[in-house]
């Protein structure tokens, strides 16, 4: 009787082990075909800003060294 038990018991385990995760694997499925959908990279609309500016250090139609902007990087740690 015992035997039956534990055998019972480990069957239950097993699918219950099984439904948690056919639930998160079907979970995350819905969730990439929810942002598949998604597009990051398209224009704002409204009143979007600009938010990249050239550095203060930099003039606007100087052609900048890569050695340059190594040290510029070392240099302000971004």
């Amino acid at each position: 009787m015992y035997n039956l038990s534990r055998f019972v018991q480990t069957i239950w385990i097993f699918f219950l082990f099984m439904g948690c995760t056919l639930l998160f694997y079907y979970g995350i499925l819905w969730v990439s075909d929810e942002y598949k959908e998604y597009h990051r990279y398209d224009e704002p609309q409204g009143k979007a800003v600009k938010v990249f500016q050239p550095s203060l250090r930099e003039n606007p139609g100087e052609n900048v060294d890569l050695f340059d902007r190594f040290l510029l990087f070392l240099s302000e740690g971004e």
